[in-house]
């Protein structure tokens, strides 16, 4: 592995554990989450609109299982709007399994442990990835 292959894994571990730690934020001071929708409304509960001041994100969630579908949140200058569906020219999508998700958002799973063994995928802006913590902590 050459030293920007290297590089390029390490910056994708630190999205990998910032959006892990946003996850279990959604649920830290409160019972722990059993579907994804819970997860979402706790995220919903946690957003810091001093910390999206100026970010316009678009995130977008596949997740696979008896839970799954598709979530998105767009964040667009201290605001937000949230809901289920597919939005449009996402600027990072996670991919994973309803079950993977809740356990990331209650701390039973590491983001990082889900990304290397292929359980977490992410795509797209790794900055825009690592904002999510700071919005939704």
């Amino acid at each position: 592995m050459n030293a920007k292959n290297v590089s390029v894994c390490l910056t994708r571990l630190a999205v990998v554990a910032v959006v892990s730690m946003s996850a279990a934020s959604a649920a830290s001071n409160e019972p722990e989450n059993s579907t994804p929708q819970q997860v979402f409304d706790g995220m919903r509960q946690s957003f810091q609109a001093a910390k999206a001041r100026g970010v316009h994100a678009r995130y977008q969630w596949e997740l696979s299982g008896p839970n799954g579908g598709e979530w998105w949140i767009d964040v667009n200058d201290g605001t937000f709007k949230m809901g289920r569906g597919k939005i449009d020219n996402p600027s990072v999508t996670f991919v994973t399994s309803d079950n993977d998700w809740v356990a990331m958002s209650n701390g039973k799973l590491k983001g990082t442990w889900a990304f290397m063994t292929g359980r977490l995928k992410v795509h797209g802006s790794q900055s825009v990835a690592r904002k999510l913590d700071e919005i939704f902590p």
